[in-house]
């Protein structure tokens, strides 16, 4: 008898699943009907700006570059940026660039020394001044660089222009080689003009002078004077120091000032303070309100009376100093806005081939209070 044939015991494999659908896809938008789905559509340009909104490409660069030239109507205006907005096109500035003649970038090297609240706020406004007047801020980190290397640096972003806040120390060859790049205006923040450079003068003596007039008006006349310990603040505290020796020499009662060193810290004002009996000073301008601060707590932990033994004057007149038991004597600051110094900008890159022009930038004014 013949035998059937052994079963295999494996199994035969089962059939795959069939893969499943894809998802239904949300029916096609206006602008993607126009110019295709986010995946595969190519970079938007003004041309697909232009169909979808129904206008001419021209139209387009008017009301995207804010041209005033032309008259176009609101309406048409909205319909352009609503076309803009939807397919989220953005303006190439290098191509602008090239239309223009120039970049729309203002460079604004960045400080490589502390500034204070004042001053930070000057620079908030002034870029966002400008931003309103359709340039881009560019912040350039130069720690390292310095005069024409700086310079040429800043040129090959080709910046309309430089606003250089005076830590940089320009020289007229660097101004040319920044021009010679398209920049039409070059403008700087400091104590001194720049040949062919418009000049924003922020004199720092009239601070540390005005700090001075104020102390010997209260009968001081053994005035130290705070000289930061912190790298790169010589360049306002020894225009200050300056300022406040001529007001000292000026005076017909005669005065003596001190150059006191201190560093920012709770270490070095706790030491000036265990020494300060033997310097024989009755009054001290602490180059700021924060230095101010920092001092008059270290010299009252000493059992130093304030303004009795000690007459103590700040400088920015920050709210937190007038909060201070005793409240603290400071130097106003009044610095030209931040608005007028983007204006400034605008109209020179407007009118290049004028006079290198010259604009002081602030003010100083003693706001007496119980600290002195």
């Amino acid at each position: 008898m013949s035998q059937l044939p052994e079963q295999s015991s494996t199994q035969p494999s089962p059939r795959p699943a069939p893969p499943s659908p894809p998802p239904p896809q949300p029916p096609p938008s206006r602008a993607e009907r126009l110019v295709g789905r986010p995946a595969e559509r190519p970079v938007p340009t003004s041309a697909d700006v232009a169909r979808l909104a129904g206008v001419s490409r021209a139209t387009v660069s008017y009301v995207l570059n804010n041209t005033s030239a032309v008259r176009i109507s609101e309406p048409t205006r909205r319909k352009v940026r609503e076309a803009a907005e939807e397919l989220a096109y953005i303006p190439h500035a290098a191509a602008r660039s090239l239309r223009a003649g120039h970049t729309r970038i203002v460079l604004l090297p960045t400080a490589n020394v502390p500034i204070g609240p004042l001053h930070s706020r000057f620079l908030s406004e002034l870029q966002w001044a400008l931003r309103r007047l359709d340039y881009t801020v560019v912040q350039y980190g130069s720690l390292g660089l310095d005069g024409d290397e700086a310079a040429r640096a800043w040129a090959e972003l080709r910046p309309v222009a430089v606003v250089s806040l005076g830590e940089i120390a320009l020289t007229p060859h660097g101004v040319e080689i920044l021009k010679r790049s398209g920049a039409k205006a070059v403008i700087t923040l400091g104590p001194r003009r720049v040949e062919g450079a418009h000049a924003l003068v922020m004199d720092q003596r009239e601070i540390g002078s005005c700090a001075v007039g104020h102390l010997l008006e209260r009968g001081r006349r053994r005035i130290g004077v705070v000289m930061p310990g912190e790298p790169g603040l010589e360049l306002f505290s020894e225009p200050r120091l300056a300022g406040a020796r001529a007001a000292a020499a000026a005076s017909p009662t005669g005065a003596r000032v001190e150059p006191v060193p201190l560093s920012y810290t709770e270490e070095s004002a706790a030491a000036l303070a265990a020494r300060w009996e033997g310097l024989g000073l009755d009054a001290v301008y602490a180059y700021n309100d924060e230095y101010a601060m920092l001092l008059m707590r270290a010299l009252q932990d000493a059992g130093v009376r304030i303004p009795g033994d000690v007459a103590v004057l700040g400088a920015d007149d920050l709210l937190l100093g007038n909060l201070l038991r005793p409240r603290l004597s400071t130097v106003r600051i009044d610095l030209v806005t931040g608005q007028r110094l983007a204006a400034l900008v605008d109209r020179v890159v407007r009118d290049p081939g004028g006079e290198p022009e010259r604009h002081d930038l602030m003010g100083a004014l003693a706001v007496r209070r119980e600290s002195t």
